[in-house]
């Protein structure tokens, strides 16, 4: 692996030009494919398998002519305190908005407008009415006119005494990013300046992460329409891109810059940096890759869709960090240092010899703690936070392990509550007119109407289909927590019929689940309870039913590639348990802010409710490649010091001198960039940006950071144990580079003459242990 990918790199460095040019070339060629695309994005809702869908299909099959999934809009009138919605001006009033939303502007796409009077769209106790307004297109071909002709609607009922607001999925917008997502990006530039020291170094990453995103988002803009991709999905994408593309290009560039500093030509310097931390970044980039494709054993098209355009998106960054960063640095050359750092300030020779003031320079003081960690380098360590750090917890393994074990767990106690949900009207901003519309209906109509049941009774193979949907009707009328159930209505062949059922609870109540399981308890296969809460319901539990398979395949397949990866059992195990903990923790805080409302101000969360429910799987599956991303170019770090010779608890000091200051800064820029996604509009965006903010924290920052050195300490030279007979049948990957030519040897320290392997005889250099197995 390293000596391929280390050939990749030279090829792209020699052939930058070429590299360059295919790269803009192709981002041209999506982004002309995404401007011509004519497909909107889509946000139907398909469960296969579910009693919901099936019934949603019956119907459509049965009712050609009605079935319709046009977008629907409900514009809600309510006479002033004291006042009847049927007093005759109010009439006028009602009747002139409804007149205006037949014939007016914006009504070309109009298929319907009910007539609150005559269709009972009037409240028992007089005060609201509502009219129905439906049109032939869903909601996402709907123009930004079409949602202008309804708000006119409502300042003309306004502008006539009555209180007029509108809901319904007609009034859905697609989700956009905002400011806060380039203060995101400006804070990711931010660190990448303070720990390169070079513009030219922080600007590569960002540069890069940019052209992966548009090639991705153009992508899936121009493939929206033939694989009916949600309008959610390229911001999820964006996200994902922007985040694992910085973090991966920055590993590279940081790793250019240490074999530069430690004497390497730039061709040799980039073919150790794409052989090495190349390496780590495949994969730690197939982490994240499996985690998401195993979206697809939920069997949801939505999720599995969301989560294939999230892996897209993940590969472009691992392909783009692989061949445009090393091409764009043969551009760079040494500005990628420091200005202090490059050899045009001082030359070589003059680099590793005292300064007047007694302190070494150059290669001695490195910037990011570059060169091999065999000792090839001077035999004076470097001493950074990192280095302090992992010191502090060799010394302290079982303080650190205890304090942060117990820390995370008490953090995740919330998540035993956790409620899942799908957002609608009821969970829209106090103050938006959607939610308003949504009050009023419950207080009007009950909380139940904004959430009906169609019950479907198939009575195709019956004698007489009339009698077996008047016994339904009656069946249902007689069930509790139902305020009322229309009339059966068949169809044109006489033969299917449907009930609309009011619950007398809200959507997202216990009780309403529970109607829904007496409703399908009724008559056995020829009643089906389809709906949109009936199909929340449905997802809710496909969600959960799926959890734990997902969690062994993507975990099992995860298992694998690092025992590959680290030739070691106790690894990868100790890696799955930490995300564990960190992901129980993740949901933990998503359950107290949005669910429970703690600190949901700070957030911007202004109406608490259940968690939307695709939201934990997708996390999940986000949060756990992640999470081995850290593993991997952390953990990587340590096994090559001790490929190359260190005992164990040198190579772990080793690891975080190497890795610890790099890995920080990447976790700080990802909690950067889903941190600016908290500002959407979007529920679903708004919750997975918070989440996988908080989810990088914990396991980066506690996980990574404190949990696994502490436990590499106390596994010492068993952490790397590996069964012999696994270890002849493991193929053998060779992250660390050892295949790679030997790091260039430097001038010893004063008085420290090196050996030939480039380690200091008197004790000063990395202490050589035995050769693990498979290195």
């Amino acid at each position: 692996m390293a000596t391929f990918l280390s050939t990749l790199g030279r090829f792209a460095f020699r052939r930058r030009r070429l590299v360059v040019l295919l790269w803009v070339a192709l981002l041209a060629a999506v982004g002309t494919a995404a401007v011509t695309a004519s497909y909107p994005a889509t946000n139907d809702v398909n469960v296969p398998g579910t009693e919901a869908q099936k019934a949603f299909d019956l119907l459509e099959r049965r009712f050609p002519d009605s079935h319709s999934d046009g977008a629907t809009a409900r514009v809600v009138f309510q006479a002033p305190f004291g006042e009847k919605i049927e007093d005759p001006e109010h009439r006028r009033g009602v009747a002139k908005v409804v007149q205006g939303l037949r014939t007016g502007p914006g009504s070309g796409k109009v298929a319907s407008v009910s007539d609150p009077f005559r269709d009972g769209g009037v409240s028992e106790d007089g005060t609201t009415a509502y009219t129905l307004v439906s049109y032939e297109v869903k909601a996402v071909e709907l123009a930004d006119g079409d949602r202008h002709a309804l708000k006119d609607a409502a300042r003309r009922g306004r502008s006539a005494g009555l209180v007029v607001e509108i809901g319904g999925d007609a009034m859905d917008e697609q989700p956009s990013t905002g400011v806060t997502e380039v203060i995101g990006v400006g804070v990711a530039a931010l660190v990448l300046a303070v720990t390169f020291g070079s513009l030219v170094a922080a600007g590569l990453p960002l540069l890069t992460a940019v052209v992966g995103v548009g090639v991705t988002v153009a992508g899936i803009t121009a493939l929206t329409g033939p694989l009916g991709l949600g309008s959610s999905t390229p911001i999820l994408a964006m996200m994902l891109g922007l985040a694992v593309g910085i973090d991966y290009a920055m590993f590279i560039v940081s790793r250019f810059r240490g074999e530069l500093a430690a004497g390497r030509e730039r061709d040799d310097a980039i073919g150790h940096a794409v052989g090495t931390a190349g390496s780590a970044v495949v994969f730690a980039g197939l982490t994240v890759i499996i985690a998401l494709v195993g979206l697809s054993v939920v069997d949801i098209p939505d999720l599995t869709k969301m989560g294939l355009a999230g892996a897209g998106a993940v590969a472009v960054a691992v392909v783009i960090a692989l061949t445009l960063i090393p091409a764009l640095l043969g551009f760079a050359g040494d500005r990628v240092l420091a200005r202090d750092r490059r050899p045009g300030r001082r030359g070589r020779a003059e680099r590793g010899k005292p300064s007047a003031h007694g302190r070494r320079t150059g290669r001695e003081r490195r910037p990011d703690g570059a060169g091999r960690p065999d000792g090839g380098r001077v035999a004076v360590p470097e001493t950074n936070t990192g280095t302090r750090w992992a010191r502090y917890v060799l010394v302290r393994p079982v303080g650190v392990l205890l304090l942060s074990v117990l820390g995370l767990c008490a953090v995740a106690i919330p998540a035993a509550s956790l409620e899942l949900g799908m957002p609608d009207d009821g969970t829209a901003p106090g103050d938006s007119t959607r939610r308003k519309a949504y009050d009023m209906l419950a207080e009007g109509f009950g909380p139940g109407f904004n959430g009906p049941l169609i019950v479907a009774v198939d009575a195709k193979g019956s004698r007489d289909p009339k009698a077996v949907a008047g016994r339904v009707h009656r069946a249902v009328k007689r069930l509790d927590d139902v305020t009322s159930a229309s009339a059966p209505a068949f169809n044109k062949a006489g033969d299917t019929a449907t009930i609309t059922v009011v619950p007398a609870s809200a959507p997202t109540s216990t009780t309403t689940q529970d109607l829904v399981a007496a409703l399908r308890g009724l008559a056995g296969d020829e009643v089906l309870v389809t709906g949109r809460t009936a199909m929340d319901i449905d997802m809710s539990r496909k969600l959960n039913d799926a959890l734990v398979p997902y969690l062994a395949l993507v975990v099992g397949l995860a298992f694998v590639l690092l025992t590959v990866v680290f030739r070691s059992v106790l690894v990868p195990l100790k890696a799955a348990l930490g995300f564990l903990l960190s992901v129980v923790a993740t949901l933990g805080v998503i359950v107290a802010v949005f669910q429970w409302g703690w600190l949901g101000a700070l957030f911007g969360v202004e109406e608490t409710g259940p968690i939307t429910s695709t939201m934990p799987i997708f996390v999940i599956g986000v949060v756990f490649g992640l999470a081995m991303d850290y593993e991997v170019f952390l953990v990587t770090r340590m096994r090559e010091a001790y490929v190359h010779g260190m005992r164990p608890a040198p190579s772990l000091v080793a690891g975080f001198r190497h890795g610890a200051r790099v890995v920080t800064a990447a976790a700080v820029i990802m909690i950067s960039v889903f941190s600016g996604f908290v500002g959407s509009d979007e529920v679903m965006v708004k919750t997975i940006g918070f989440g996988l903010a908080v989810a990088v924290f914990f396991d980066a920052f506690v996980v990574r950071m404190a949990i696994v050195p502490a436990l590499l300490a106390l596994l010492d030279g068993k952490a790397w144990w590996l069964p012999k007979w696994l270890d002849r049948i493991l193929p053998d990957v060779d992250v660390e580079g050892a295949r790679l030519s030997e790091p260039p040897r430097t001038p010893a320290a004063p008085g420290l003459p090196l050996t030939s392997a480039g380690r200091c005889p008197h004790g000063s250099g990395p202490e050589p242990g035995p050769r693990p197995s498979g290195a």
